[in-house]
C-alpha cells in the first residue's frame, strides 16, 4: 500500500477529498484508492502500490509511446459530476482577450501537472497517474499540450514536443489560434511561479514555456 496525508488544517486538504472522489472514474489510469481515513488531526489516502519508476521525458525515450498512450486514454475520459477547477477559469488571468478562454473550454477530465515523476511506468501494467489534487475540466487536448512544455524542458525542440503530442488524437481539436493563446498564458503563469520559487525545475519550466510561446506566436504571425 501507498498512504499520503496532510494535516487537516492544511491549506492543500481539500485536495485529499477530490483524489478520493476523482479515483472511482480512474480505472486503469491511476492507483486504485483502498480508503480514505479523517482522524487525530490528519487526513489520510491509501492507494494500492505502484512498483514503477518515474517516466523518462528524454529525446529518445522509450517511455514517450507510453505517456502518448497514457494521454490517449485520459482524453477519453469525461469529467464526473464533481466540484472541480475549470481550465477556462485558472488560466483567464493570463490572456489578453478575455474571450479567448473559450478555446480551453470542455467536459474532458483534466490532470494539467504533467511533471514526470506523477508518471509510474510498471513493467508489466502499462504506466499510471498519480497526484489528481488539481484535476481540472476542459478540453481534451490541454493535458498534451501542458506535456509539451516539459518536453521542452527535457531537451525537445518546441516543433519535435508538438510531434509527440499530435500523436495523441485529441491534440487535432486545437486550432493556431488555441496554441498561441495557451501557450503565451503558460509563459506568463511559469514566469510569475519562477519570480516566487527559487527552485530549479521552476526556473526551467519557465524558460521552456517561453521558448514555446515565442515559437507558437512566430507560427500564428507566419
Amino acid at each position: 500500500m501507498f498512504i499520503k496525508g496532510l494535516r487537516s488544517d492544511h491549506a492543500q486538504a481539500w485536495t485529499q477529498l477530490r483524489e478520493a472522489e476523482l479515483n472511482a472514474h480512474l480505472g486503469g489510469v491511476a492507483p486504485q484508492l483502498r480508503w480514505r481515513l479523517e482522524s487525530g488531526g490528519w487526513d489520510l489516502l491509501c492507494f494500492e502500490a505502484v512498483d514503477g519508476r518515474h517516466a523518462d521525458y528524454q529525446p529518445g525515450s522509450g517511455d514517450l509511446p507510453l505517456v502518448v498512450d497514457l494521454l490517449t486514454r485520459l482524453a477519453g475520459v469525461t469529467a464526473p459530476g464533481l466540484e472541480m477547477r475549470d481550465a477556462a477559469q485558472r488560466l483567464a488571468g493570463y490572456v489578453d482577450d478575455p474571450a479567448d478562454v473559450r478555446h480551453f473550454q470542455g467536459n474532458a477530465l483534466l490532470h494539467t501537472d504533467w511533471n514526470n515523476t506523477n508518471i509510474l511506468v510498471t513493467a508489466d501494467r502499462g504506466t499510471r497517474m498519480v497526484d489528481w489534487g488539481w484535476a481540472t475540466h476542459g478540453a481534451a487536448w490541454l493535458d498534451a499540450a501542458y506535456w509539451v512544455i516539459w518536453l521542452i524542458a527535457f531537451g525537445h525542440a518546441p516543433h519535435e514536443a508538438e510531434e509527440l503530442a499530435a500523436k495523441v488524437p485529441a491534440w487535432s481539436d486545437a486550432n493556431v489560434r488555441a496554441l498561441a493563446v495557451f501557450s503565451t498564458a503558460n509563459a506568463r503563469l511559469w514566469s510569475e511561479i519562477a519570480r516566487q520559487s527559487p527552485a530549479r525545475w521552476a526556473r526551467a519550466m519557465g524558460e521552456a514555456s517561453a521558448v514555446w510561446a515565442a515559437y507558437r506566436n512566430a507560427v500564428q504571425n507566419s
